[in-house]
């Protein structure tokens, strides 16, 4: 009879939040595949747990399977532990727990800390659905990608993990094209020094901006996103897919040209004024989009 594949859910900051069950089953197990052994070795100091381990992160998980599924094969139980927080969620486990249900290995979840659900839980933003999407992309490319999918969607709450490195930098960013969605940022979840910053994309950058230690401590946030409701641009009625396309006919330019220019430019909307917030006009930009 082969053992059992546990998924053991670990702090994000207070050793307060290991529960009994996660203490009991790292105890009882052959083995405990890590992270990074040296992270875990503390915590297993902490609680008195003396259970051989091995490590099982990002760059050796695909490598270590055969190794993990064999020993579980032959009646040996393993323990899947990350960082902090769960398996599995932006972290290492994901193809030990595919692989063993593909091998009909029963896996077991030992529930607790998830960063993710806690700032959906403490966010104050409606929270019936919400889209976990890891850490906020690095390349331009990326970002622009994200930035598009979040503005074609409809009403949702987006949660992201982000660096205290970049979490500037990435907040200037939404803030160019989502600057009054609503946003919930945590710092340091679960610590001694906790801060959660509430308000618009652009209060929270200024808030975070002031900070002279905003670049000490993990981030993760969560962003409402409610696209505004299609109006009408003018009391002519001409609408803002309509600016955009005239731009692009008369320029001869791009769509992405169009939604610069119809943001910036009084002359080029008949009406003679900015007609609307550049978060409005990308919308309008999508629609476009979705057309052709």
């Amino acid at each position: 009879m082969s053992g059992k594949l546990y998924v053991v859910a670990t702090p994000i900051g207070n050793l307060g939040d290991m529960s009994e069950r996660a203490v009991e089953t790292l105890k009882s197990v052959d083995l405990i595949a890590a992270e990074d052994t040296r992270n875990t070795a503390k915590l297993l100091s902490h609680f008195d747990i003396h259970t051989p381990m091995s490590a099982n992160h990002k760059f050796n998980e695909r490598a270590a399977l055969d190794r993990f599924t064999g020993a579980l094969l032959s009646g040996q139980s393993i323990a899947v532990v990350s960082d902090a927080g769960t398996p599995c969620i932006n972290d290492p486990g994901f193809f030990l727990v595919e692989e063993c249900a593909r091998l009909g290995i029963e896996v077991v979840g030992v529930p607790g800390s998830c960063a993710a659900a806690t700032v959906v839980s403490v966010s104050g933003l409606p929270s019936d659905t919400f889209c976990f999407m890891g850490f906020f992309p690095r390349e331009k490319k990326a970002k622009e990608e994200t930035l598009e999918y979040i503005g074609s969607n409809r009403r949702e709450l987006y949660v992201f993990y982000e660096s205290p490195n970049r979490v500037i930098e990435t907040f200037e960013t939404l803030a160019k094209v989502f600057p009054e969605d609503r946003v919930a940022l945590c710092n340091d979840l679960t610590k001694l020094h906790e801060r959660i910053y509430r308000g618009t994309v652009t209060e929270v950058l200024s808030e975070l901006s002031a900070n002279p230690n905003a670049d000490k401590g993990e981030y993760a946030f969560a962003l409402y996103h409610e696209p505004a409701a299609a109006e009408e641009s003018s009391e002519e009625g001409i609408s803002l897919e309509a600016m955009l396309t005239d731009i692009m006919v008369k320029r001869n330019c791009t769509l992405k040209d169009a939604v610069n220019i119809l943001s910036t430019d009084k002359d080029a909307n008949p009406t003679g004024r900015i007609p609307a917030a550049k978060k409005e006009i990308y919308q309008a930009s999508l629609n476009l989009k979705g057309l052709f």
